[in-house]
């Protein structure tokens, strides 16, 4: 597909009109737009509506109208038509990377890779639903108890910018299958591959007002939260944003999922190969330019190999090569808008003037048009990074690590949990007893030994603290989509009175 703005103004779902609910593509009542930008150069692909709110109250309307005959239907059928969607997406995968990489500016190589995986979540899901089994019990007195799920009804799903499909799907998959119906609301600056995600729904014959999207800013997710129809919210997104979506969800009573920030420490230990911890250093650091929540931001690393460590780690970062997203030889994108850009060089600078030693990147690659007009910022490496200075403390959410040394097993696990966050952890170490040590003791929802950013539908995802609460992925996050009852059926003959002279109480 051609990457030419001509081409993709003629798109549909960038004709800045479009929402997609009730099973179609519908006019946007709202008549303001938001732009959809390249961040590799700055053109304009097209743009998306601003929902307001008769954009949002339609959508939930068409949600809500959907869910009773959704949530009825047999399991088992739920899974038939997630795999129908599972087929679509594999065989589009190359198209839908084209879009992802386009729009959010990560390279095509890495989204073919992370499109590839899609399937998995709806294949695994639309697999487990069926076997989500209540328990009965036989009680003394002649009772019967058993348990059983129920879908809560319509779910909000808020996505963010770096995982468009990826996070969407994580969140659908596990609502639709356990009988919900849906209204997203994914991020304002990567907005456009969700609508498209709704239009294949539809192909996958998945019934009208199932999946709905109303595409906008805040004022839109806000709506979406605070809509009477709403009974279960998950968000990905910042922390600041999650406290705000907590609090909404609070005053209705309605449970959320929030997988909000991260401040990812990766402790290094004497006995890792110092090539290798390299390697994984580099990925764990710089896929997706720095922007995920469990990038690592934090490297921990033993004295004793701390020079060698730097030394390979700063080789491998210089040999990256940054340029066009489209072009498979490009290892690292730009990063997701210009605010993004100044706020990391904004980090940069502080760590500089407080000290910490620049030994790579550290400013703004020079690159031919049209992608001077990009975001980019090279992929920066700070050494001697103490644990009070700022770039030890604060998410950046973009392509800059901080190294630290440590000396011993318990001042590395203090450097490691000085921190609010708790959502990702890893732990490079060839000693078993050291890593199950550090693994039961680090602050952390997550936990790689010896790599890092492994994802699996079947391993769940979340973390605690300023990193939120609830999980993606697993049982967990097909129950969370549920709620559990319990029947109590009488046995007796006959009710026992208890003001005639009954013997049973409670």
């Amino acid at each position: 597909m051609t990457t030419d703005t001509a081409s993709w103004s003629e798109l549909p779902f960038l004709s800045g009109r479009l929402l997609h609910y009730g099973g179609a593509f519908q006019e946007a009542r709202s008549t303001a737009a938001i732009p959809v930008v390249s961040p590799a150069s700055g053109a304009q692909f097209g743009a998306v509506p601003l929902a307001g709110a008769d954009d949002v109250a339609a959508a939930m309307d068409a949600a809500s109208a959907a869910a009773p005959a959704w949530g009825a239907l047999d399991a088992l059928d739920r899974g038939r038509h997630l795999r129908a969607l599972a087929e679509i997406v594999r065989s589009r995968i190359g198209e839908l990377a084209t879009f992802e990489s386009a729009i959010t500016g990560r390279p095509i190589r890495e989204m073919r890779a992370q499109m590839g995986r899609i399937p998995e979540w709806l294949d695994y899901f639309g697999g487990i639903a069926a076997g989500l089994e209540g328990e009965s019990n036989r009680l003394r007195g002649g009772f019967l108890s058993y348990t059983a799920y129920e879908p809560h009804g319509v779910c909000a799903l808020l996505t963010p910018w770096n995982h468009p499909i990826l996070i969407l799907v994580k969140k659908l998959a596990a609502a639709l299958a356990a009988g919900n119906t849906v209204v997203v609301k994914p991020s304002e600056l990567a907005p456009a591959t969700p609508l498209l995600l709704a239009e294949w729904c539809r192909e996958a014959g998945i019934p009208a007002g199932v999946v709905n999207v109303v595409t906008g800013d805040g004022s839109t997710g806000s709506l979406v939260c605070n809509a009477p129809a709403v009974r279960h919210i998950d968000l990905t997104g910042g922390t600041a944003t999650g406290r705000k979506v907590a609090a909404a969800a609070a005053a209705r009573l309605v449970p959320c999922t929030l997988e909000l920030g991260g401040k990812t420490p990766v402790v290094i230990f004497e006995d890792s190969d110092v090539e290798e911890a390299a390697a994984g250093a580099v990925f764990a650091a710089f896929v997706a330019a720095g922007q995920t929540c469990v990038s690592a931001s934090r490297f921990i690393v033993a004295q004793a190999i701390y020079e060698p460590f730097l030394e390979a780690f700063v080789r491998r970062v210089q040999a990256l090569r940054q340029g066009d997203p489209a072009d498979v030889a490009t290892d690292i994108g730009p990063v997701i808008s210009a605010a993004s850009r100044d706020r990391c060089l904004a980090y940069i600078a502080t760590a500089k003037a407080e000290g910490a030693r620049l030994v790579a990147g550290g400013g703004v690659p020079s690159l031919p048009a049209p992608f001077s007009g990009g975001n980019y910022v090279e992929p920066t490496v700070f050494a001697d990074v103490a644990p009070s200075m700022t770039l030890f403390r604060e998410e950046v959410f973009g392509p800059i690590a901080a190294v630290t040394p440590f000396s011993g097993e318990a001042e590395a696990l203090a450097i490691a949990n000085d921190t609010p966050y708790a959502l990702g952890a890893s732990i490079w170490t060839r000693d078993v007893a050291r890593a199950h040590r550090m693994a039961g003791k680090v602050r952390a929802g997550m936990i790689w030994v010896n790599d890092h950013h492994k994802n699996d539908p079947r391993s769940i995802w979340g973390g605690f603290g300023d990193s939120g609460y609830g999980t993606e992925n697993g049982w967990d996050a097909l129950r969370s989509y549920q709620r559990k009852r319990n029947v109590l059926v009488s046995t007796a003959e006959r009710f026992d009175d208890w003001f005639a002279g009954g013997k049973r109480y409670g």
